[in-house]
């Protein structure tokens, strides 16, 4: 029997989905224009690597680390301007013979790329990207004036108890 689609491409369409309202609110929280098209220059896009941001407080740092199994460190560029971080890179396709039979393909190749907003206090000048087991971590310090702090909150007297006393 046929099946009526293909398992192969089945989740595509949710993915897509998800990475474009994930965008969306991206943008929103960032104050960037909402835009109902994908830009041009990401059409040509295969994948795009799963991301985790955080500001270190306890150490000062921004860290940004990306998932890029399979991708060679020479094959990933780093840019940042503007307060934005961009990654861009290839995971290659290698196939060992011409002659297989495919059971499962769920690995995507071909080139990407991905844009993050750099919180404010982040020393850009400071940047530092290390590759280690298929994973790309970028730090940078973050100057103390962006850190939040704790305001105390002093006690009063009102004015009517120091009257009547």
């Amino acid at each position: 029997m046929k099946a009526i689609y293909a398992p192969e491409k089945f989740f595509d369409g949710l993915f897509g989905f998800r990475r474009e309202f994930d965008e969306m609110f991206n943008r929103i929280l960032n104050n960037r224009p909402l835009s109902l098209e994908v830009p041009e220059f990401k059409k040509g896009f295969s994948w795009f690597p799963a991301v985790e941001t955080y500001v270190d407080k306890e150490a000062k740092r921004y860290v940004c680390r990306f998932t890029l199994p399979a991708v060679e460190p020479n094959d990933v560029q780093v840019h940042a301007q503007n307060g934005l971080l961009t990654i861009r890179g290839e995971r290659k396709f290698e196939r060992r013979t011409k002659e297989t039979e495919v059971y499962d393909e769920e690995i995507r190749y071909g080139t990407f790329e991905r844009t993050i907003a750099l919180p404010e206090g982040v020393t850009v000048e400071r940047l530092n990207a290390e590759y280690v087991n298929g994973v790309l971590e970028i730090t940078a310090p973050v100057a103390a004036a962006a850190l939040p702090r704790k305001i105390e909150i002093k006690t009063v007297t009102p004015l009517t108890k120091q009257l009547a006393a």
